[in-house]
């Protein structure tokens, strides 16, 4: 039995409705906060076909030597309270080959209202987990490990401001 990490869970909490949470993950106009890395670039439209099977694409500007297409292929999406992804894109990083999807990590980000116990609305605590494929072998696991996801999500997600 391995015991390596396979996956890691983000969790945050926002002042703000679960559907506006929800919409800033599948809203163009939006989803900018997951591209919002401060550094200016000239990018291309972000685009969001949100039903199962559809695909989100954004151009991420880590420096101007590193740039690249990132998103994920849906699926399922229930509003406001559940988004399930496969983590990559087609021509992008990861390469996400639609002919294999299950090869690539699955991120699953869901929304809970926050009841402060006053009966008031109290908010909506958000939870990403980044899983990998039980299939993957203890080196692919490992091998994305080391490309810095985990510190890369974390950084990605904390970027959203509500």
């Amino acid at each position: 039995m391995s015991t390596l990490t396979r996956g890691f869970v983000i969790v945050r909490r926002f002042a703000a409705s679960r559907e506006l949470v929800f919409r800033s993950w599948t809203d163009p106009g939006l989803l900018r906060w997951f591209a919002d890395t401060g550094v200016p670039a000239d990018r291309h439209p972000t685009t969001v076909d949100l039903r199962v099977g559809g695909a989100w694409r954004i151009d991420m500007v880590e420096s101007p030597e590193r740039r690249y297409t990132t998103g994920g292929v849906y699926r399922e999406i229930v509003p406001p309270e559940r988004l399930v992804f496969t983590w990559g894109a087609d021509g992008g990083w990861p390469a996400l080959d639609p002919a294999r999807p299950d090869d690539n990590p699955v991120v699953t980000v869901t929304f809970e209202p926050v009841d402060d116990g006053d009966g008031v609305d109290g908010g909506t605590e958000m939870t990403v987990h980044f899983g990998f494929p039980d299939h993957l072998t203890d080196a692919e696991v490992q091998s994305w490990l080391d490309l810095g996801v985990e510190p890369g999500v974390r950084e990605t997600v904390a970027r959203l401001r509500l």
